[in-house]
Parts: C-alpha cells; structure tokens; sequence
C-alpha cells in the first residue's frame, strides 16, 4: 500500500508520505497567512505607480514578479488586502487626487494621466471612492 488517505493528511511510505498535499516541497507548509515576498511586492507596486496612465491586466502584472495570474492574485490580496485590480483603480484614484491640487489640469486630462479611456467613468469611480466628484474635490482643496 502506497499511502492511505485520512482527511486532508496523506499517511503512508513513499516519497512524498506524510506531506500534506499543499506543502512545499521542502516539507514545510505555507504560512496561511504570508503574501507575496516584500521584493515582489515592491517590484509589482512600482511597475503599477510607473505605467498607471495605461490599462495594467493582470497578466502583465503576474509578469513582473514571474507568477501564474491565479497565484499573484492570491498572493496579493494576502498582501495588500484588495485584489491586484481594486488597487491598481485606488492608485489611480489617489493620483488623479494629487493632480487635482493643479489647477492648470483638467479633469480630462487628469482621466487620460491615470488611466481612464473616459472622463465620465474616472468621474463616476472617483466619486465612487472618494465621496465627491473631481469638480467638488478640486473646489474643497482649494477652499472654495
């Protein structure tokens, strides 16, 4: 007999016996609660913050840090608390914030600066995330 199965545990003789289905290979188990390695991390946000002006999938960001889309979402989420793609729109949103403060951008333009096709839906998700539109978060900053 190769093994026998008991709840989850696998006992047995073999390569393999007594290792949990999902353990690494070295025997250890993961850690249900660690994320992606604090270098991924940092790499994948910087890669984010660097190209927020176009579309980020989430292939091309499992990419960077050389992971299967499944595995860098879960991962991430881990991490960060919200999937890759909730972040990647909060990044935009708190830029597009910043930029806001310059009266010399227009909402148009600040759309198109983080990444949105539309003005219509950065105003929809931006007022979504932060209350108010672009228009009145421009004219609260300013005092207005």
């Amino acid at each position: 007999m190769d093994g026998i199965a008991i709840g989850t545990d696998v006992v047995g003789e073999g390569k393999g016996a007594g290792r949990h289905p999902d353990s690494k290979l070295d025997g250890q188990a993961p850690t249900p609660t660690s994320g992606l390695p604090q270098a991924r991390l940092q790499r994948v946000t910087q890669h984010i913050q660097s190209n927020l002006h176009r579309g980020l999938p989430l292939a091309e960001l499992s990419a960077v840090v050389n992971m299967s889309p499944y595995h860098f979402a879960r991962l991430f989420k881990r991490s960060t608390s919200v999937p890759p793609h909730r972040f990647v729109v909060r990044q935009r949103i708190d830029a597009a914030a910043t930029l806001l403060t310059d009266p010399e951008w227009s909402i148009q333009a600040i759309a198109k600066a983080v990444g949105f096709r539309r003005a219509s839906h950065f105003t929809n998700t931006f007022r979504r995330i932060t209350g108010a539109t672009p228009s009145v978060y421009r004219n609260r900053r300013r005092g207005k």
